[in-house]
């Protein structure tokens, strides 16, 4: 049963103290993984309080907190939009409620990566900024730091457990076993990044992003993950935009990055298969496979040849919709 923004507010000034709070209101969908509320303070300040409603989002929560914490006031200061901050927790139940204060905005739509909006020229830069930042800040948090070599045995694993469920066509297990094998695809340099970083994570508003949500991934890794969903951008010219804007912002040289994009992306199917195998779902199984036979369609008829062999074709603009709204489901 889903707690009040009443009983939220209740918790949050106990969670904090001294917090003046005036008013309170809902916050978030009801079915999602957290009970949450907004809360205005007499001086307008803005919190948001969140009681996670699953381990699994308990986990991440737990996980964002850490993330949050290593970003200090001068890593934050090197950024041009908001992250959130965390102001105190109060146990309820087995969990804890966390209050945070509220970094207002709109959560980005990927259809509005459009050539022309300046968007996709603002994800560049501000993906770029995170790419940029020190990496001693993430070692010394005790976060995961991964090498090319573990970044590519990760995807073959990942593979490796979809071919396992005998569900995945063979021409999409040749295409990313042999992205996998390809070794000039994995040099790259390893940079903090968010690791989960998708359009509903980025805030706008007036054309400019102010926030970016959902820290718990926060790593050193590779760059190509946080720019993966961005392939999902209306049209190829945008999401190039979105590529040459973060390549000329970070003047990098890495020209496999949108070759391992797209790798990354097309394997969101596999994790999409994965996890409806996992929960034992018919409905999500389908829908995977339904997907992965469309982009094997795609492919075959649109854009032949291989992920880093001057191919970056993905998902035709249909699949694009429903694998984004797919994995976001899935993720964590």
């Amino acid at each position: 049963m889903a707690r009040s923004h009443l009983t939220l507010a209740a918790l949050a000034t106990a969670a904090v103290a001294d917090l003046d709070v005036s008013a309170v209101a809902p916050h978030g969908s009801k079915d999602g993984d957290y009970d949450s509320a907004l809360l205005n303070g007499r001086q307008g300040e803005h919190w948001i309080i969140r009681v996670p409603r699953t381990q699994r989002a308990e986990a991440q929560q737990s996980a964002d907190l850490v993330a949050l914490r290593s970003l200090s006031a001068g890593v934050r200061g090197r950024l041009s939009f908001d992250v959130p901050t965390y102001r105190g927790q109060a146990p309820i139940g087995r969990t804890r409620g966390i209050v945070y204060d509220f970094v207002a905005g709109d959560r980005l739509q990927v259809s509005s990566l459009t050539v022309g909006s300046g968007m996709p020229a603002a994800v560049g830069k501000a993906v770029a900024a995170i790419h940029s930042l020190p990496t001693s800040f993430v070692t010394d948090a005790g976060l995961a730091s991964r090498t090319p070599f573990e970044a590519m045995r990760s995807s073959a694993t990942l593979v490796d457990r979809a071919a396992s469920t005998r569900l995945l066509p063979a021409a999409l297990l040749d295409r990313w076993e042999a992205a996998i094998q390809d070794t000039v695809l994995w040099q790259f340099q390893p940079t903090v990044i968010n690791g989960t970083l998708e359009a509903s994570s980025v805030l706008v508003s007036d054309g400019r992003i102010v926030g970016v949500l959902g820290w718990h991934e926060l790593q050193v890794g590779d760059p190509a993950r946080d720019l993966a969903w961005t392939l999902g951008a209306p049209t190829p010219a945008a999401a190039d935009a979105v590529f040459e804007t973060y390549n000329t912002t970070r003047g990098t040289s890495d020209h496999q990055l949108k070759h391992r994009a797209t790798l990354y992306r097309e394997l969101d199917l596999a994790k999409w298969l994965l996890h409806g195998t996992s929960t034992k779902s018919t409905e999500i199984v389908d829908d995977a496979v339904e997907m992965m036979t469309k982009l094997v369609d795609s492919l075959h008829t649109d854009r032949p040849g291989a992920i880093g062999a001057g191919q970056t074709g993905a998902l035709d603009e249909h699949g694009v919709e429903e694998l984004l709204s797919s994995t976001e489901r899935h993720h964590a």
